[in-house]
């Protein structure tokens, strides 16, 4: 997922922010149409237009997310779109523990975050939108998940969204002319979209959608972990600290018996995949 959004970010010099999260969304389709070869059953009906709602929310998050990233630092991005979660996680809560797990989570990510409101209002309208579609993300996505047909509908939900997004292809600007830029644009692909959202796909399975949330907390745990063992990058005291609340938070939230979130019965089955 990171070395994913390294290359997205390298490329924004070649194309828009937009027009790179929707070459994103065709090659997290290509490969997904490639390797699944959904049935036709999967393109008709109810389960189409889950699939294919699941996809277009999926991919503005995406677009919103970029675009914001290419306004404001990375850090206020992360910590401002983390609010879908929260309100996803805080809406399935049912104790007062829950509620404590949650507020370590949110100051922890806060706190990684190192928040900076700079760089413009259209910036944070952008970051909140990828909010919201995240929150979208985890709700549509348990639903797909129990439908027993999750992977499937990732490939549908991505070839939907790939065109419906169409429009912003006009973004992509000079990376038709280059075949390595291309490629890169399918890694980005396989990288922050095909492998992170199949993985996804395969834990909420088992768990619900509030459980997932605040699972999501380990994101910006794993990127300072990441950057501190391979770039040397030695942790602030306020980053290290809310790495330790964010561990908390997850640890008191992950007690539960895994009743009170939705995971039970097909949620438990073992996937097909």
């Amino acid at each position: 997922m990171y070395a994913g959004a390294a290359i997205a970010v390298g490329l924004f010099g070649h194309g828009s922010p937009a027009g790179v999260a929707w070459l994103r969304c065709l090659g997290a389709a290509v490969v997904l149409l490639a390797w699944r070869r959904p049935p036709r059953a999967a393109w008709r009906g109810r389960r189409f237009r889950l699939a294919a709602a699941f996809g277009v929310v999926t991919a503005v998050m995406n677009v919103a997310f970029y675009e914001a990233l290419a306004r404001l630092p990375l850090g206020t991005v992360v910590a401002l779109e983390f609010a879908g979660p929260v309100v996803v996680a805080a809406l399935g809560s049912r104790t007062r523990r829950d509620l404590g797990a949650l507020v370590l989570v949110a100051a922890g990510v806060v706190a990684i975050a190192d928040v900076r409101l700079a760089g413009g209002a259209l910036g944070v309208v952008f970051a909140l939108a990828a909010a919201a579609a995240w929150a979208g993300y985890i709700v549509l996505g348990k639903r797909v998940a129990v439908a027993g047909d999750g992977i499937d509908s990732l490939a549908v939900g991505f070839a939907a969204a790939t065109v419906v997004l169409s429009p912003l292809a006009a973004g992509t600007g000079e990376m038709w002319s280059s075949p390595r830029m291309l490629l890169l644009g399918i890694g980005v692909g396989v990288l922050s979209t095909v492998v992170p959202y199949v993985l996804d796909q395969l834990v909420l399975r088992r768990v619900g959608q509030a459980r997932f949330a605040v699972l999501l907390a380990l994101l910006p745990v794993t990127a300072g972990v990441t950057g501190y063992a391979l770039l040397a990058q030695v942790p602030s005291l306020p980053e290290a600290l809310g790495t330790l609340a964010v561990v908390a938070g997850l640890v008191l939230r992950g007690r539960d018996d895994g009743t009170r979130t939705g995971s039970v019965g097909r949620d438990r089955a073992e996937p097909r995949y």
